[in-house]
């Protein structure tokens, strides 16, 4: 005799949201005519001399299993990076892991439990947001404010969401999708607090060598915290280094958890392959030339795009700080998702529906400019024409 109970996922997947992104994708599926921008992806391969770096390592038969935290020469390789640009960094405070996706799930795996309270600030890329809902994580937000000059956050509403017993906080800067940073100064003030009450810090790094500012390096928690600090630093070569499709990225952890964050590695992904460990090499050792030429590429494309979207009636944007995006308002457009699904429809266009990034994102659009100055220009065409027919 059958169970008479339903076949169904358990309740913290099935509350998860599904992607808005990916059901606008699959409205423009099959279409040639149109003009791309939704995805948070270089429109660049990635660079010859890393992808030789893999398939060298393929050709020399490194298609094994290896460390569960990564070759040595990989962890060495991401110590000396990040000292570089951070300040002293060892190879035990660091792991190799498949994708910053994973390096985010994993650290959230090994430090957040079922009904533990954790503050993301938000306008937030949907991953990052789901991640703690799936371990039946309880999630509080805190919004950063659009104004002409830039997103701001109000850092006494954090500090206040930062209460006792709270386990941690999920801070992306570069922001995705509004391109925000944080300061120097923010940064001080909340890893005071969050040493005062216990409460961990997760910082999503993937975009701080996409940061236009001084330096071309983002503000990092790396270059405050002290041996012991809560503090837990994710990134990707997806984007500085033009390596979405390899599945590479990194955590920097406190030493004493490493053996635990081996284990969770083992009964995830076992190990990232050898042979993206090697192209991830090659890019620390050989990549700073690719890394400057992107930001300064997007940079350029960037003040490209605002400047045409300035122009345009009814739309309201900031320049980002970093990322690859802009973030902007459509004045009297209050479904972002239906806005987005009739620009695909009606003039080829394909931009993110702000609601992807959490409801403090409803009324906004998100687009990827990490694109020739022709292409974006022909998006600004499409975009105008649509909103002459509104």
């Amino acid at each position: 005799m059958k169970a008479e109970t339903p076949l169904a996922a358990r309740a913290a997947v099935r509350a998860l949201t599904a992607s808005k992104i990916r059901e606008l994708y699959n409205e423009g599926v099959g279409r040639a005519d149109v003009a791309a921008f939704w995805v948070g992806e270089p429109d660049e391969p990635t660079p010859e001399f890393i992808r030789r770096a893999g398939t060298d390592s393929i050709a020399a038969g490194e298609v094994f299993y290896t460390h569960n935290l990564g070759i040595p020469e990989l962890r060495d390789a991401l110590a000396g990076y990040l000292s570089r640009i951070h300040g002293k960094v060892r190879p035990d405070q660091v792991c190799a892991t498949t994708a910053g996706v994973n390096a985010l799930m994993l650290a959230s795996q090994l430090l957040v439990d079922p009904g533990d309270r954790v503050v993301e600030v938000v306008p937030l890329w949907p991953n990052l947001q789901e991640i703690p809902k799936i371990l039946g994580a309880r999630v509080a937000t805190v919004p950063l404010a659009f104004s002409p000059d830039g997103w701001k956050l109000d850092l006494d509403r954090l500090i206040d969401a930062l209460a006792p017993g709270t386990r941690a906080l999920y801070l992306n800067s570069p922001n995705n999708p509004t391109g925000w940073t944080v300061t120097r100064d923010e940064q001080k003030a909340i890893l005071e607090h969050c040493r005062r009450h216990g409460i961990w810090i997760f910082a999503d790094d993937a975009y701080e060598r996409l940061y236009f500012g001084a330096g071309g390096v983002a503000p990092s928690f790396l270059e405050l915290v002290d041996e012991g600090d809560r503090m837990v630093s994710a990134n990707t070569f997806s984007k500085s280094w033009l390596m979405t499709g390899w599945r590479l990225g990194w955590l920097v952890v406190p030493p004493q958890l490493m053996a635990d964050l081996g284990k969770l590695i083992e009964y995830n992904t076992s190990c990232a392959p050898v042979f993206v460990q090697r192209a991830g090499i090659a890019a620390l050792t050989q990549g700073e030339p690719v890394v400057e030429r992107t930001r300064e590429r997007f940079r350029r494309a960037r003040d490209f795009l605002i400047s045409r979207l300035e122009k345009l009636e009814g739309v309201n944007v900031a320049r980002p700080d970093g990322t690859m995006y802009a973030f902007f308002r459509i004045e009297g457009m209050t479904d972002s998702l239906a806005f987005c699904k009739r620009l695909v429809r009606e003039v080829g266009l394909g931009l993110a529906p702000g609601a992807a990034f959490g409801p403090e994102g409803e009324g906004y659009v998100r687009w990827c400019f990490a694109a020739s100055d022709e292409r974006l220009a022909d998006g600004i065409d499409r975009l105008a024409r649509a909103l002459e027919k509104r």
